[in-house]
């Protein structure tokens, strides 16, 4: 749900109404593709416990071993490796925002499966298969790294990868269609409670307090990204309120299985903000067009939800405690900067060559200028999002 139709109609309702469709197929062929990447290697690279700190195995390839009886901690494995590839899923997924409306597709599929396989599943492996950043104790509940850094830093990249829409920052370009970006919000925020109560991997308390501060985060950042839109352009947009909500939900992802609700109301306070002006920052001043503002909305609110975990997880903050953790504050902080700074990096490098791998293979990674001008709809499917 969170995927299709959640994002799907959200980004939907966001790009302009020639590109409608486009933007819909993308997501439902992401989904199709990294299903199939999943069960071929990308489980066994996250999550097969025969590699290294850097890399899973291929034991689990094509799911060996993942039987009707095989189980993972208390769940069986299956339902764990479905519940993980819809992470996958929605990273890629999430990442096309930034260049939509120009990107040819078949780099899309081929970016895809190339990115999955070098990218999220190496950072999948280090933050819950085993690896480096899990042992060093980087607190990462729901994918803050591995999903929101992740997808918000690749979405930079191909956003400078592929260039500015033509037009931009000049031109006008308006979402077409609020509407489907406001329900889309609402699947989103739903869907959310299986993203990160599910993370429990249970159904007991560990699930309902995350869902709990999941929905507390989403709604104090909500206010307050429009709260701060309201005091800057003395307007209180429903685009600012979903833009907020979706900014908690990310800020909270990390912290959901370690934070009490009154820490959750501060990490969406904080993060409404940040991410405001995020937005202003790398349209406005730095005249980036990530299209549909992944980098600030995940990329910034996930890098600051990580960083807030490492105080906000701790019990000794009274009303604002959580559920405790087995270092001070200080030296928590310290670890949780470490796995920023390890998932930006890694990921900028290897997005980047992805793209120009994606480039190489595929003739390009952009629709000529006719075929932009002309819509995406029509110009590579073929088809138009509406008949008026």
């Amino acid at each position: 749900m969170m995927t299709i139709p959640g994002l799907s109609l959200f980004y939907a309702g966001l790009v302009r109404s020639k590109n409608v469709l486009s933007i819909l197929m993308q997501c439902f062929t992401i989904t199709c593709v990294v299903s199939v990447v999943w069960l071929v290697a990308g489980y066994s690279l996250a999550f097969d416990d025969l590699g290294n700190g850097i890399i899973g195995g291929l034991g689990k390839a094509l799911f060996a071993g993942v039987l009707e009886e095989s189980m993972s901690g208390d769940v069986p494995e299956s339902a764990f490796a479905l519940f993980q590839v819809t992470f996958a899923i929605i990273t890629v997924a999430l990442i096309i925002g930034g260049f939509a409306e120009r990107i040819k597709f078949g780099a899309v599929v081929i970016f895809s499966i190339l990115w999955i396989i070098f990218v999220y599943a190496p950072i999948a492996h280090w933050v819950w298969g085993g690896g480096w950043l899990g042992s060093l104790g980087v607190l990462d509940f729901a994918g803050g790294n591995v999903v929101h850094i992740t997808a918000g830093v690749s979405a930079l990249v191909g956003a400078c990868v592929l260039g500015n829409r033509k037009g931009f920052p000049s031109g006008t370009m308006l979402p077409h269609n609020m509407t489907l970006t406001m329900i889309g919000a609402g699947l989103l925020w739903v869907g959310w409670f299986g993203f990160n109560g599910g993370s429990a991997v249970a159904a007991n308390q560990d699930a309902a307090m995350a869902m709990l501060v999941t929905h507390i985060c989403a709604a104090s950042a909500a206010m307050a990204f429009v709260v701060t839109e309201y005091f800057v352009r003395k307007s209180a947009t429903a685009l600012a309120a979903a833009t907020g909500m979706v900014a908690g939900l990310v800020a909270i992802t990390p912290a959901s299985g370690f934070v009490g609700p009154a820490g959750a109301l501060i990490i969406g306070i904080i993060t409404g903000p940040i991410s405001y002006f995020g937005v202003q920052i790398v349209k406005q001043r730095l005249k980036l067009d990530d299209s549909l503002d992944v980098f600030p909305v995940h990329g910034i609110a996930g890098i600051v939800g990580t960083i807030l975990t490492g105080i906000f997880a701790s019990a000794e903050l009274g009303i604002f405690s959580g559920q405790g953790m087995d270092n001070p504050i200080g030296s928590q902080i310290f670890i949780q900067l470490i796995g920023v700074a390890a998932t930006v990096v890694y990921t900028a490098i290897a997005t980047f060559i992805v793209f120009k791998v994606t480039g190489l293979l595929i003739g390009g990674l952009r629709v000529d200028e006719e075929s932009e001008v002309q819509g995406l709809d029509v110009s590579t499917h073929d088809e138009r999002g509406y008949h008026f």
